[in-house]
Formats: C-alpha cells, sequence, structure tokens
C-alpha cells in the first residue's frame, strides 16, 4: 500500500468514530436515553504516524477525542457544522458548545468548551477532567502537540481557541518527521547549515573537543546503559562554547546536527526573559518540557542574557533574580539532552552553570595559518581573488574571523557583480575588511 494511504486509512477509521461518538453525543444531550457507549477502532497493527502516536503515549479514548476534535478542521471540517445548531431559547448558539470563527475559515473551529462538551455531554463533574488535559501539566501541553492561545488573560481557560500544533498535524496526515515550529510558547527556531566540516577551520585540539561531544551523541546508550555510566553521571551533554564574533559556535552546533540526524533549536532569548516574576523561569521551562523527549540539541546563543553571573543580594528583586538563575541551573543539570550555551565571554557566565558543563571550548580569533585555510575555502568557487592581491598576503596582514571573512566576500561579489568582473578587486576586498573592522571599533 502507498505509505501516504496508510496515514489516511487509520485516520479515516479514527473519523467515522470520532462522527459517531458527535453524533451520539449530541442525541444524548437532549436525551439521556439516547447515550451508547462506542469504542473506539483498534489500530494496532497499523504501521500510520497516528497509531504509533496512540502506542507511543497509551492514549485514552478521551485523549484520542481531543486529537481528532483538532483534527477534524483539516480533514473534514463539515462533520463540526454540528456545533453551529442554534439554541430556540436565545436565538444564538449554546454556550457549553464552545467554538470559534475564523478569518477565512468558514467553519466551526473548536475552543476548550467543545472539548468538554464531547467528552462530559455537559457533566459538570466531569469538567475538571478536561481542564487537567488542557492544562501545563499534561503531556499534551509539555510537549506542544495542543495549544491553547491564551488571547486574554481575563478569559476563562476553557473559551480559548485550541489547535494542534502544525509539525504534529503534518506528521499525521503525510508521516513528515515532525519539525517544530517557532511560536509564542516555543521560542526557539530550527537552525541548519549546508557547510561541511571542511568549511570549518579550527584548531586541532578544539576539533578533539567537539569529537568528544559528537561521540557522546553517537554512543549515549551504549556509554550510559552497556557500559555503566548511567549509575555514575546525569544523562545528557552541557558544553559552553566562547569566543569572539563569527569563530564557528554556531556553525559547529549546526554541523553536529548534521552528523549525528538531529535538528539544532537556537533559543530565542528575547522572548524568553521577562521582567515579570517567574516569567522567564516559565518560559524557559516550555522550551525543556517540549525538547525533552526528541533528539534536539538546544543553542543558547549570547547566552549571557539568561545564564549570566548572579548579582550581590541588596534588594528583593535581586532576590529573586539569583532564585532565576538557581532554578535555570537545576533545569539545564537536569536536562537529559544536549544543551550548547554560546558566549562572546567565558566570565559573564555564572560559574555555577560552567562548573556542570561537560565541555568548556574556546572558539580563539584563527591565526595567519588558519586565515588561509579560510580564505581558500572561500574562494574555491567561480569567484577568485584579484591576482594583485596575494591570498597569502591577505591572510598575513589581516586579523579577521571566518565569520567576518563571508560577510567580506559578500560586499566583494556584489561589488564584482556590479562592474561585470569576474574576480572580486583588491580595493573592494579592503573596504569589505575595512566596514568589518568598523563593527568591532578598529581601522586598517
Amino acid at each position: 500500500m502507498n505509505r501516504e494511504l496508510i496515514h489516511i486509512e487509520s485516520l479515516q477509521m479514527e473519523l467515522v468514530w470520532f462522527n459517531a461518538i458527535l453524533e451520539n453525543r449530541f442525541k444524548s444531550y437532549f436525551d439521556p436515553t439516547e447515550l451508547k457507549s462506542i469504542p473506539p477502532p483498534d489500530l494496532d497493527n497499523s504501521e500510520s504516524a497516528y497509531s504509533q502516536f496512540i502506542k507511543k503515549h497509551d492514549l485514552q479514548e478521551d485523549e484520542r477525542l481531543v486529537i481528532m476534535l483538532l483534527l477534524v478542521p483539516h480533514l473534514k471540517p463539515e462533520l463540526l457544522d454540528i456545533f453551529f445548531t442554534k439554541n430556540a431559547s436565545f436565538d444564538r448558539g449554546f454556550t457549553e458548545f464552545g467554538g470559534y470563527l475564523g478569518k477565512t475559515h468558514g467553519g466551526f473551529l473548536p475552543t476548550g468548551e467543545t472539548a468538554s462538551f464531547l467528552i462530559t455531554g455537559g457533566d459538570v463533574l466531569k469538567r475538571p477532567l478536561v481542564m487537567k488535559m488542557l492544562g501545563s501539566d499534561h503531556f499534551f501541553i509539555k510537549e506542544g502537540i495542543v495549544q491553547v492561545s491564551r488571547t486574554s488573560q481575563d478569559e476563562p481557560l476553557m473559551a480559548c481557541p485550541i489547535f494542534l500544533s502544525p509539525a504534529y498535524i503534518n506528521h499525521f496526515l503525510m508521516g513528515e518527521e515532525m519539525k517544530q515550529e517557532r511560536s509564542d510558547i516555543f521560542p526557539a527556531s530550527r537552525i541548519s547549515t549546508n557547510l561541511t566540516w571542511n568549511d570549518l577551520v579550527l584548531e586541532s585540539h578544539i576539533v578533539e573537543d567537539i569529537e568528544q561531544i559528537k561521540c557522546w551523541i553517537e554512543n549515549e546508550d551504549l556509554l550510559m546503559q552497556e557500559l555503566g555510566l548511567g549509575t555514575k553521571v546525569k544523562p545528557g551533554y552541557k558544553s559552553l562554547f566562547y569566543g569572539p564574533p563569527g569563530t564557528g559556535k554556531t556553525l559547529t552546533a549546526c554541523l553536529l546536527g548534521n552528523a549525528t540526524g538531529r535538528d539544532v533549536y537556537r533559543v530565542d532569548l528575547s522572548s524568553i526573559v521577562s521582567k515579570y516574576i517567574g516569567e522567564t523561569e516559565k518560559n524557559l521551562s516550555r522550551i525543556f518540557d517540549m525538547a525533552e523527549n526528541r533528539k534536539w540539541i538546544l543553542f543558547f546563543d549570547e547566552a549571557d542574557a539568561l545564564f549570566g553571573k548572579r548579582t550581590q543580594t541588596s534588594s528583593s528583586n535581586d532576590r529573586f533574580a539569583n532564585q532565576e538563575v538557581a532554578y535555570l541551573l537545576q533545569r539545564v543539570e537536569d536536562f537529559p539532552g544536549i544543551v550548547i550555551l554560546a558566549s562572546n565571554l567565558k566570565s559573564n557566565i555564572d560559574e555555577a552553570f560552567s562548573r556542570r558543563f561537560q565541555s568548556t571550548i574556546y572558539f580563539g580569533m584563527p591565526n595567519a595559518k588558519n586565515r588561509l585555510a579560510i580564505w581558500s575555502n572561500i574562494f574555491n568557487g567561480p569567484l577568485k581573488l584579484d591576482p594583485e592581491l596575494e591570498m597569502e598576503t591577505l591572510a598575513k596582514d589581516y586579523e579577521i574571523s571566518g565569520g567576518a571573512a563571508i560577510n567580506v566576500f559578500r560586499y566583494g561579489a556584489i561589488k564584482a557583480v556590479r562592474k561585470g568582473h569576474n574576480n572580486i578587486q583588491q580595493e573592494d576586498i579592503l573596504e569589505g575588511i575595512r566596514k568589518e573592522y568598523e563593527k568591532d571599533g578598529k581601522t586598517i
């Protein structure tokens, strides 16, 4: 059978069950004698993404109903038209049905009230069970599977729109590998690179340190279980990359992801750090909760903003700030995955974090030999360097990072196209270097 049909077939079976439950719920709501028990289909033998999800999380019937409720607008939206039934007494919809209208979608979209009606049929005693399912402690929410749109803190939780993560929609419908997208509850973006290890020019001792991380990622199960490290050390690996901008910290994280088949997510610290007490902790918790059961590499760029040194306790704000850092410290230490922190200066990172890193790697400015290798890698395509400027001279005379060299190349390439040249002119290379120097307050 076609692989895509396998995924749709199991969803079709679940849709038939969902619709039967929905129709019976409406009948029994107006006539309790109509209430029937309708068991879900047996999907144990299915290889679909949806059935595998059910087995992995041991989904109960109520949980399956919620997932299908959120899938129906994408599969067969007309099934939810029944919720447009009007309350004749008030000439309006039933409050207990919940729901809202989208900007362009003409059908009914569910809220927490919709899920509650579907599961409880208006039984107030059962309502807390649904509220718990949509609460922060349920894996639906912790892992970002189901998202609750809290447009206003004044609105009741159950009145809020609920929807399925786009990554899970694509996974269930087509079996696509899940790629978490950035959102308000997941302020991190997946980063990648088309470059290779050959494009990363580093000192041999740094390469050795990186190989240690790569080896851990590839062999963690062997090390922890078969070789007994699990009885002596905590799972996961934490590393601090520090050094000037453009020296390869982000590229190294991406290459580690490529080499080990893991997605790398760069955490947006501006969306995490909050001036409000407790908010930073909550924001970071979402990141770690969603990443905990996935094979991701979490990359905290410019980590000083989150993992900086604690202050002397001189006010209540200082105490709260220090409590926050202590909480972060514990979350990082207990996280069983891969965490990479990047900073320009090691001294900016709180020592309490530094002591718990499995490795601390300094990415320094490349020496003349490495700068020659960087320029050689850059000029290995159709665009060549002006023969008047020897690459050895360029590497010897100008201290510049790999990232800055790429910027110089980009500047020179644009100039070459504008001038109609087949190589990058000496004057444009030097002008590009001057611009990079200006960023650091230096002159050629």
